[in-house]
């Protein structure tokens, strides 16, 4: 394994603790500001619509820059953000530091991904990537709760202050670590006309495919999750206090299906994403109906977890074998997708919550949710199967190459290394 991987993941640590630890930092914040938890709560709200943007912008901004110095830059704005968010003196300020950070996740885990994936052999990518994301996963199961008990006992800035030195290491991993890569430069073989030809990627119908099934089958688990304590407690009827430590068993599955579910895309993506959005849906449903069943709910817990999670590197992978020789943007854009179904699952639960439905709805919402992904994800298969002949378009062969048939294979694209030809051809699917 390469060590800039380890670079990588620590700064999607760092990066994955700065969104989710102030969930459980609200009173925290919203009694030092004196603001309600409502308001208090745009700063979970806003940091996500900030992802989206900076997803796009920021990444088609910096797609002609060669990538190692851009990743850094990326940190340094990520740890400018949470220094402001440390040391605000009042609600406005902490929602611009919110935003600072937030405009360096997207883009780092987009270029990231891409910069994870040329470290390695093709038949390895998307293994690389979920390395990367791993720091995501470590997040959510130590991160979090260690974050929260450190506000908790020394108040909320001291996790904030933790955070920027975690930014801090990662900086110096990436600058020590990880290798030089490519730009989005023509002849540097990873894109062709910079922004113009990362835009290009969009052409390909597969990519836009690749971004839906993202938005729903993610969504589709946090839809599930978002309201997870109210089921937690109001239905299963567990006790406040055990919920930090049922989070954790769903951070072990997401930690187990993120690693579990690289390694299967990397032998086929279309069959590891169809396998895994299938059980997930069989999760949820079987989730909500036991929801009463204090056994069956922690097993549910870790399965949803790890099934949820076990889409994120074939997701990924899928959008930037199909975007080829520009796949940068492609890839910020897709980790923008995973925030735009974060809005919808959460969006989705609450007007179930709100309509009476109980709280068990938003499961079923997550259910119907994610069956969407799948019946997508169906569609897009069945096309990249027709475009190759007949032949199964997610299996690696040739040293990660299955030819130029349209299909999604795990590692059937050495990430910026077609021809123009092979390029074109691929992106008319």
């Amino acid at each position: 394994m390469p060590i800039g991987l380890i670079a990588l993941a620590l700064g999607g640590f760092g990066i994955g603790l700065t969104e989710f630890v102030i969930m459980g930092l609200l009173p925290e914040v919203a009694a030092d500001f004196q603001v309600s938890e409502a308001t208090a709560g745009w700063l979970i709200s806003g940091y996500a619509l900030a992802v989206v943007v900076g997803a796009l912008l920021l990444t088609a901004a910096v797609t002609r820059f060669e990538r190692k110095p851009v990743l850094a830059l990326l940190m340094v704005l990520f740890i400018a953000g949470n220094l402001v968010s440390a040391v605000a003196p009042d609600y406005s300020l902490m929602m611009t530091g919110r935003i600072i950070a937030a405009l360096a996740h997207g883009a780092f885990f987009g270029i990231g991904a891409v910069v994870a994936a040329s470290m390695v052999a093709p038949t390895k990518k998307a293994g690389a990537i979920a390395i990367m994301f791993t720091g995501l996963t470590a997040a959510n199961v130590l991160g979090v709760p260690f974050g929260t008990m450190l506000g908790q006992a020394a108040g909320w800035r001291s996790t904030f202050w933790a955070i920027t030195a975690i930014g801090v290491l990662a900086l110096v991993g990436i600058l020590t670590l990880v290798p030089k890569t490519g730009s989005g430069q023509a002849g540097d073989g990873s894109a062709r006309g910079g922004l113009r030809g990362e835009l290009r990627a969009f052409r390909s119908g597969q990519v836009w495919l690749s971004i839906l099934v993202t938005i729903l089958g993610y969504g589709g688990m946090f839809g599930a999750f978002t309201y997870i304590a109210f089921t937690l407690t109001e239905v299963t009827g567990f006790s406040a206090s055990t919920v930090p430590w049922l989070l954790i068993l769903f951070g072990v599955g997401l930690f187990i299906g993120n690693t579990v579910g690289g390694k299967a895309a990397d032998r086929n993506v279309d069959r590891t994403l169809l396998v895994a959005l299938a059980v997930l849906v069989v999760v949820l449903v079987v989730f909500a109906l036991t929801a009463a069943s204090q056994p069956m709910t922690i097993a549910s817990m870790v399965l949803l977890g790890g099934f949820g999670f076990a889409t994120v590197p074939g997701l990924q992978m899928r959008v930037m074998n199909y975007a080829t020789t520009a796949p940068t943007l492609a890839s910020g854009a897709n980790i923008g997708a995973f925030n735009v179904g974060n809005a919808l699952g959460a969006w989705m639960g609450g007007v179930t919550i709100t309509a009476g439905l109980g709280y068990t709805s938003p499961i079923w919402a997550g259910a119907g949710i994610t069956l969407l992904g799948l019946g997508v994800m169906v569609f897009a298969a069945a096309a990249a199967k027709r475009h190759n002949g007949g032949r199964g378009g997610g299996r690696a062969t040739n040293g990660g190459q299955a030819g130029h048939d349209g299909g999604a294979s795990g590692s059937r694209v050495p990430v910026g290394a077609e021809s123009e030809q092979e390029s074109a051809e691929l992106q008319r699917t």
